[in-house]
């Protein structure tokens, strides 16, 4: 697949870096709050998806599926956005960027895993050293807007308090060993104000309030025809 390429900052130092993905982990149901983890699951059950098998959960994706781009084409109108933090396993250590688990609605009432496999996992352009924030991971916010029915609104936000951290994440996923480089891990969600639903663009942003810096994508909807 093609590789991706990242404006990387650290220490008021910025290169760009050209990074090859080889394996993505979607990580599931990593709510530390477990009055909005239920919240979640219930939202997700309102539309017919089963409880996980296990919580957290790690879905494999195929690493295809994540890609940098501003338009993103989705079979169908039952698809929608979420506001993850992403770390990114380089040859140089662990970084940090924003992404989008695109996932199938429809398809998710069959099997959680085939409905995200269905959808492009759609990162930002910028990353973060995870090192530099690690020791403020609770106070980083993320945060979505969508347009919806030609609306402009507030789809997500909240702290990554409400989220395991990566290192808690990269234990339980590997029994202790390290993310081997090339890996992709998605952390994970919030709900969603005023419930699920698609939109016809999402925007998506990690903001560290101790420095005021932003990292910032978005992305426009295009629904294909499903065809018998």
């Amino acid at each position: 697949m093609p590789a991706l390429t990242f404006e990387c900052c650290s220490g008021g130092a910025r290169e760009t870096v050209t990074f090859a993905p080889t394996n993505l982990i979607v990580a599931g149901w990593t709510g530390t709050d477990e009055k909005g983890l239920q919240h979640h699951i219930e939202e997700l059950a309102a539309l017919g998806v089963p409880p996980p098998s296990s919580v957290p959960v790690f879905y494999r994706n195929a690493v295809s599926n994540v890609m940098q781009v501003d338009r993103l084409q989705v079979l169908g109108p039952d698809t929608s956005g979420e506001v993850e933090p992403v770390v990114l396993a380089m040859a140089d250590g662990l970084w940090l960027t924003v992404g989008s688990d695109h996932t199938d609605r429809k398809a998710e009432a069959m099997g959680i895993a085939l409905s995200k496999q269905l959808c492009g996992k759609v990162v930002g352009t910028v990353a973060w050293r995870l090192a530099d924030v690690a020791d403020r991971w609770d106070s980083l916010v993320v945060r979505a807007h969508a347009t919806i029915d030609g609306k402009h609104v507030l789809y997500q936000e909240g702290t990554l308090k409400s989220l395991r951290n990566p290192a808690d994440l990269i234990s339980r996923y590997g029994g202790g060993k390290p993310l081997a480089p090339g890996t992709v891990m998605m952390g994970g969600t919030m709900s969603a104000i005023g419930g699920i639903r698609p939109a016809t663009r999402f925007e998506m942003e990690l903001e560290d309030p101790a420095t005021g810096e932003r990292i910032t994508h978005a992305y426009d909807v295009e629904a294909l025809p499903v065809v018998s």
